[in-house]
């Protein structure tokens, strides 16, 4: 018994070593070298603190920020330990329910905005995460955001144009807008006014 315990008994801290400490330390290694701001957690900083990530949405509920897709997280909004969709059907009360509470908020948010609402600012991406909004969605908003902040709209449609992103490689997905990057974008212009 006791020559089957022995090379067991290796064979398990040899692999335990390899596979918990030396492959995680070598991949982690290789994609800080190869892909450093991924390897990190694609971090956004503003004067040397993080603020956020370009990979997760996060919440803005005041009217002068564009708002981003809503989360499926729950009990907290963008919760990153908690990524899945909501999982209701297109006829569940429960998700009309909440579209028709996202398109009340939209619309008391902007009174002046008569325009159709974009289904992406009232219905949840597949992880509930999504840091992006369409274009269509950003253009919604940008009557209320620049009266809010006291900006002329064609320096808020400026920013929008500036951080629409195309489809990646020029392939796939639809042009998007990182909506904490934009909001961002705002603040500092916003602050450089005399």
């Amino acid at each position: 018994m006791k020559y089957l315990l022995r090379p067991a008994l290796s064979l398990f801290v040899l692999l335990s070593v390899i596979t918990g400490i030396v492959y995680p330390l070598v991949v982690t290694g290789i994609s800080r070298v190869l892909f450093p701001d991924d390897a990190a957690g694609s971090l956004i900083t503003v004067a040397g603190k993080p603020v956020g990530s370009r990979l997760i949405g996060q919440n803005f509920a005041n009217p002068k920020y564009f708002w981003g897709r809503p989360s499926a997280t729950s009990p907290q909004p963008y919760n990153g330990m908690a990524s899945s969709g909501s999982n209701l059907g297109s006829l569940n009360p429960a998700l009309v329910d909440a579209i028709k509470g996202r398109v009340a908020a939209l619309k008391a948010a902007d009174l002046y905005n008569g325009g159709s609402i974009p289904l992406d600012l009232v219905t949840a991406s597949g992880s509930g995460l999504d840091p992006h909004i369409s274009p269509a969605a950003a253009v919604y908003q940008e009557a209320r955001v620049a009266r809010i902040r006291g900006l002329t709209p064609d320096a808020v449609h400026a920013l929008v144009e500036k951080y629409t992103e195309g489809r990646q490689w020029g392939l796939f997905g639809d042009p998007r807008v990182n909506v904490l990057e934009l909001n961002l974008a705002l603040d500092r212009l916003v602050n450089q006014r005399p």
